[in-house]
């Protein structure tokens, strides 16, 4: 699988895009937030054993993975500071959304994916809350998803979330936005068989 698109991170890490030659229009996102590694673990361990067709952002975060920390290296929580219509400039806590909306190095990458590549669906990788959520015209493949991984599907995460990326991506840009909030207390491994079961099913969107 080829490197398609790279950048470096605040801090010099690789943020990298990778796909196929034929690469469908399905994005898999891990790591946007740093304290949840699970994403980059199970898309490295798919990618190792598996051909695939599918476009993945392996580690959006990986400064903020390295320092086991929610947010980037900068203090900015990536699932606050997309440029939607109800992006905030809030208090500087683990959700700050950035100084102005767009203003991160990982967001202005995730940005220009979108724009270039046109995916039609995007899965992003989370934790803790175990639920298949969605932003946008994606409750009937969260529905499969659903039944692979044993999850509820919720349509709303239950606060606020603005500036996050599914409102940018699934509302804004109407492309179907699918939040994986995986188990945090459910060794990694275990979560292996079903999630490489989900992006066998993506493999066929």
């Amino acid at each position: 699988m080829k490197i398609l698109e790279k950048i470096q991170s605040a801090e010099g890490r690789e943020i990298i895009l990778k796909g196929g030659e034929s690469a469908k229009k399905v994005l898999v996102i891990g790591v946007f937030h740093g304290d949840e590694p699970q994403g980059k673990f199970l898309i490295e361990n798919y990618l190792a054993e598996n051909e695939s067709r599918l476009l993945f952002i392996p580690c959006l975060n990986p400064d903020g993975l390295t320092a086991n920390i929610r947010t980037n290296s900068n203090g900015v929580d990536l699932n606050r500071n997309f440029p939607t219509k109800n992006w905030q400039h809030t208090e500087r806590n683990e959700f700050f959304g950035g100084e102005s909306a767009g203003s991160e190095i990982e967001t202005k990458f995730l940005v220009n994916i979108i724009d270039k590549y046109k995916p039609e669906l995007i899965l992003t990788l989370h934790a803790p809350f175990k639920v298949v959520n969605f932003d946008g015209d994606a409750q009937m493949i969260c529905e499969k998803i659903s039944e692979i991984i044993n999850y509820p599907v919720e349509p709303s995460i239950g606060y606020p979330t603005p500036g996050s990326f599914g409102t940018y991506a699934g509302i804004e840009k109407k492309i179907p936005t699918i939040t994986l909030e995986l188990d945090e207390k459910c060794p990694v491994q275990e979560l292996i068989e079903p999630v490489n079961k989900i992006f066998k099913l993506l493999e066929d969107y």
